[in-house]
């Protein structure tokens, strides 16, 4: 990841909705969604739905399916676990061991956070 994708994708989430749909894709897992049930659950008119999708297929935080007449859209998980990477790769002037106490703090799951480094052979 670099800034310039991850500015992209910071964009494409500067909206409440667009956060709503990524985390209903997120919480939908490898079987994704469809967007008339998308809509239906957001209570958003198709239009404007497709809108927000589309821009985020652009940056590539979701990706899309046809499937007979339904697109099927799916969070693109390495994607996001990427821009966690990326904010996260330099925690603590590159040693993450130093804020141990604040991993315990996060409501993040151990598994999406950097590993910790305990050594320089770690590294």
């Amino acid at each position: 990841m670099n800034k310039e994708n991850a500015v992209i994708i910071f964009e494409s989430l500067a909206s409440g909705i667009r956060l709503d749909i990524y985390r209903l894709l997120v919480k939908a897992g490898l079987d994704g969604r469809v967007a008339g049930d998308l809509a239906q659950e957001l209570d958003l008119a198709p239009n404007k739905l497709s809108f927000h999708l589309k821009a985020m297929t652009h940056a590539g935080l979701t990706t899309v399916e046809q499937e007979g007449r339904y697109q099927r859209y799916r969070a693109n998980i390495p994607v996001m676990l990427g821009v966690i990477a990326y904010l996260t790769e330099e925690c603590c002037s590159g040693h993450p061991e130093e804020c141990g106490e604040l991993r315990k703090q996060s409501c993040c799951s151990p598994a999406v956070l950097p590993p910790v480094m305990t050594s320089e052979k770690d590294a």
